[in-house]
């Protein structure tokens, strides 16, 4: 089992910026690929951001490459998005996730390879 809990939305002003944090625990973190989710009002839970076990390969949704950077800290147990730029659009409940599966594109960016979520953080941007 892996433990999962996020930490650092809030609520900001277009432009603005916040830096969300997910701290595991349990199992090894450097075995696992981390992803973040966002699941705004009335829409689907999808795809935000990815990083391989090592940090090697990111991955981003198209809505926010160029604003978003993920991270990791493998002796912290942590990844890390730091979220610049942020518009009303990103406004959501942000979670985090683990996988097992292989860091390819694939499958770091598909909800259905992850095996462990977090409870969620909102964010919110206002206009």
């Amino acid at each position: 089992q892996v433990q999962l809990v996020e930490s650092g939305g809030g609520l900001v002003q277009a432009g603005g910026s916040l830096r969300l944090s997910c701290a595991a625990s349990g199992r090894t973190f450097s075995n696992y690929g981390m992803g973040w989710f966002r699941q705004a009002p009335g829409k689907e839970r999808e795809f935000v951001s990815a990083i391989g076990w090592s940090g090697r390969h990111t991955y981003y949704a198209d809505s926010v490459k160029g604003r978003f950077t993920i991270s990791r800290d493998n002796a912290k147990n942590t990844v890390f998005l730091q979220m610049n730029s942020l518009k009303p659009e990103d406004t959501a409940v942000y979670y985090c996730a683990a996988t097992i599966a292989p860091d390819t594109i694939r499958t770091m960016t598909r909800e259905g390879q992850y095996d462990y979520w977090g409870q969620g953080t909102q964010v919110t941007v206002s206009s």
